[in-house]
């Protein structure tokens, strides 16, 4: 029984052009979660790339992934992620128990994050692990173009607020069994709590992009 990385990748990004392939310090978005995967193969057993995209593809195979060539009833702008996970298991040779999904548009993760993770996984037996971060802001709705508190009362501190929590992307394991049932999460989930900088980052615009380059630069730096 495997553990295997999947990273779903397809082509035709309309905020920001080719944005999978697009050079982020040094390298294309998509091989900064490749190489993430690639520094654990006591963990990971097989890192698959998922994609309609002739480019991306060439990219993935040259920095040392499988690639799963994704059709294109799967990979239009309602495409879902499970379904692009299912594609994969149905077309992976291997028995596979778990799957670690990396979203190339959250290339920057703690080195420590997947053991971590993977041990409170299989530790507890879930069905499915996640990673979520705190929420610091005051959020309200605009109704009637008035502007109503949601998470708090007006004047109450920012440190006094409830904690509420965002998924920010960064990892999710999953049963391979929860994926066939076409599910992200099961009844039996682990919130794993993440509180690093690198939760802000989840590129879909240029100014995301650039914000990754901003921060990789100085996480560079300090090494």
């Amino acid at each position: 029984m495997k553990t295997i990385a999947i990273i779903p990748a397809r082509g035709g990004s309309k905020r920001l052009k080719d944005k999978n392939i697009k050079v982020l310090n040094g390298l294309p978005l998509l091989v900064h979660s490749i190489r993430y995967a690639q520094q654990f193969p006591d963990l990971i057993d097989g890192i698959y790339v998922s994609t309609n995209d002739r480019g991306i593809k060439q990219v993935a195979l040259d920095y040392g992934a499988q690639v799963i060539d994704r059709p294109e009833a799967l990979s239009g702008d309602h495409a879902t992620t499970i379904s692009a996970l299912q594609h994969v298991l149905d077309n992976v040779p291997d028995t596979v128990q778990d799957v670690v999904l990396l979203q190339p548009t959250n290339p920057l993760r703690p080195d420590t994050l997947l053991p971590e993770a993977l041990h409170l996984y299989f530790e507890g037996k879930y069905q499915s692990l996640f990673t979520v971060s705190r929420n610091h802001q005051k959020l309200g709705k605009i109704i009637d173009y008035q502007f109503v508190p949601y998470n708090y009362e007006l004047g109450q501190r920012s440190q006094d607020l409830e904690p509420l929590y965002f998924e920010n992307g960064l990892l999710y394991i999953l049963q391979s069994d929860l994926i066939r049932q076409g599910k992200i999460m099961g009844e039996h989930s682990f919130p794993f709590v993440v509180d690093n900088p690198f939760s802000e980052v989840d590129i879909d615009t240029q100014a995301d992009f650039d914000y990754a380059a901003y921060l990789m630069g100085k996480v560079n730096s300090e090494k």
